[in-house]
């Protein structure tokens, strides 16, 4: 079984709602890493020198190659990447290998196991 590492940049608010969607459509789980800063095209706002910026969640999903394609999709959808400037981004990468994921196989063997 082979997977992908989708890695998503979402506003902190719209986290939940980028995991459970992402549950829907074949993600086993996510690791949430909290309070990430970036900056894209348009440079943040300021008011006496504070940032007015919304803060951003890192959030980490391992899943199969063969769902990859329609979870990114979904997080983008969810996120209003694409409908609204600066609401996040989300990209996919190959995992080469990965330990620890034996009880998620077992589970996405009935889901994937014909295009295995």
């Amino acid at each position: 079984m082979h997977f992908k590492l989708i890695c998503a940049f979402v506003q902190d608010d719209k986290t939940d709602a980028v995991m459970d969607a992402a549950k829907e459509k074949g993600a086993t789980g996510a690791t949430v890493i909290t309070s990430a800063r970036g900056e894209g095209v348009k440079a943040a706002k300021t008011f006496f020198g504070l940032n007015l910026e919304t803060q951003r969640d890192v959030i980490l999903f391992l899943v199969e190659e063969h769902l990859s394609r329609e979870i990114l999709e979904t997080i983008a959808e969810v996120g209003e990447f694409d409908t609204k400037s600066g609401t996040g981004i989300a990209f996919k990468v190959d995992v080469e290998d990965a330990v620890g994921v034996a009880h998620q196989v077992e589970l996405l063997q009935d889901v994937v196991g014909d295009e295995l």
